[in-house]
C-alpha cells in the first residue's frame, strides 16, 4: 500500500490543516443519496463578523474556467467580506444567496444604508458522480457547514469535495499547513484544497511519478476539472503581498502533475488573519508589514502546503458511486486492489 508522502523540509502545525493558523476553522455539508453526491464546505476566516471586520485577501487566476462569484471586488478592495464558501458549479447562486441572507441578517443596513456585501463561492464540476441537474444544493446546506465549522474536520469524501475526482480517482478536500522563520519570527501558513482535476497518466506524489505505474496508455485525453487552493497565514502582508502568495499555490499544483489545462478551473486565494480591516473606521492600523525580501520562506510555505493538501485529498478520500453507476476508486483502494 502506498503511503502519503511528506512534502518539504518545513514543518506542519499541530493539527497538520489549516486550521492551524490560530483562528481558521471549517465546516462541511455532505449530500450523500445516490445520484446526488455533493456538498458545501465554508471556510471562517475568523470567529467574528466578516462584513464587518473584513480580511485582507488577495486571489489569482491561474487557468479561468470557472464560475466563481466575488472575485472581481476582492481584486479591487484586497478583502474579504463574507466566510469562503465551496460547492459544485451549479450551487454557486444559491450558496452565494445564502451568504447573502446571513450578513444581511446579522447586519440589517447592507443593501441600505451600507453598501451591499460581496459573496464569495468558490466551485468545481462535480459531474461525473454527482447529478448535478438535479440541483441539490440549497441554501441550508450552506448555513449547516456555516453552523459545522471548527479547528477539527475531515478531509476527503466530505461536503463541496463528496463528488469530486482527482487524477481520475477520489478527489476532495485536503488540508495542510507549514511553519516558517522569518527574520526570526515563527509564521504559520495553511491549505486547503478542493481537488478535481488531472489525468492519472500525470499524477506524481512526492516526485516519484506514480501515474505512469497506475495508468495504461491514453492518448491526448484532455484534462478536465479544476482545483480551488485557499492559503491563510498570520504572517502580516498586504493586499498585493497576498496576491503574490497566491500564485505561490502553483508551483505546489504543478509539483502533483497538473499542466493547468485548457478544461480547468484553477483559482487559488490567499487571506491572512494578522489584521482586519474595519467596515466603519476612518482610519486603518496595520501592523508592520513583512518585507517583500523577507517573503521567501512563506512562498516555500506555500508552495508546500497546497502540495500537501492535494496529497492529503487524495489519501483521505474513499471510493464513491454516484449518478448512472458512475465510480471513483481512493487512491488507497486502487493501490491495494
Amino acid at each position: 500500500m502506498i503511503e502519503a508522502p511528506y512534502i518539504g523540509s518545513l514543518k506542519a502545525g499541530p493539527l497538520g490543516t489549516i486550521a492551524d493558523v490560530a483562528g481558521v476553522t471549517v465546516g462541511h455539508c455532505t449530500l450523500d443519496q445516490r445520484a446526488v453526491q455533493t456538498g458545501v464546505t465554508v471556510i471562517r476566516p475568523h470567529q467574528g463578523d466578516v462584513y464587518r471586520s473584513k480580511v485582507p485577501a488577495a486571489a489569482s487566476v491561474i487557468n479561468g474556467f470557472g464560475k466563481s462569484i466575488g472575485l472581481v471586488q476582492v481584486d479591487e478592495l484586497g478583502v474579504l467580506e463574507t466566510p469562503i464558501a465551496l460547492t459544485n458549479t451549479f450551487g454557486v447562486g444559491t450558496v452565494a444567496n445564502a451568504q447573502i441572507r446571513h450578513a444581511i441578517e446579522a447586519n440589517s443596513s447592507i443593501g441600505r444604508e451600507w453598501p451591499t456585501v460581496n459573496p464569495l463561492v468558490f466551485e468545481c464540476n462535480d459531474g461525473y458522480l454527482n447529478d448535478i441537474q438535479a440541483l441539490a444544493v440549497q441554501e441550508a446546506h450552506f448555513v449547516r457547514a456555516l453552523q459545522a465549522c471548527g479547528e477539527e474536520f475531515e478531509r476527503g469524501s466530505v461536503g463541496a469535495g463528496r463528488g469530486m475526482s482527482c487524477f481520475e480517482l477520489k478527489g476532495g478536500i485536503g488540508s495542510a499547513s507549514r511553519v516558517s522563520d522569518v527574520a526570526g519570527r515563527s509564521f504559520t501558513t495553511g491549505a486547503l484544497v478542493l481537488a478535481n482535476f488531472g489525468r492519472l497518466s500525470m499524477l506524481t506524489l512526492g516526485g516519484v511519478a506514480l501515474g505512469r505505474t497506475l495508468s495504461a496508455a491514453e492518448g491526448h485525453k484532455a484534462e478536465k476539472g479544476s482545483i480551488i487552493m485557499i492559503i491563510a497565514t498570520d504572517a502580516p502582508l498586504d493586499a498585493r503581498q497576498l496576491r503574490r502568495l497566491s500564485m505561490r499555490a502553483t508551483a505546489g499544483l504543478a509539483r502533483t502533475g497538473s499542466v493547468y489545462g485548457h478544461g480547468s478551473g484553477d483559482l487559488s486565494l490567499a487571506f491572512t488573519t494578522a489584521y482586519t480591516v474595519p467596515h466603519l473606521d476612518d482610519f486603518i492600523e496595520v501592523p508592520a508589514l513583512v518585507s517583500d525580501s523577507r517573503l521567501d520562506p512563506l512562498f516555500q510555505a506555500a508552495a508546500d502546503s497546497v502540495e500537501q493538501a492535494i496529497v492529503d485529498a487524495l489519501f483521505s478520500a474513499v471510493s464513491v458511486t454516484g449518478r448512472d453507476g458512475h465510480r471513483r476508486l481512493s487512491i488507497k483502494d486502487i493501490t491495494t486492489s
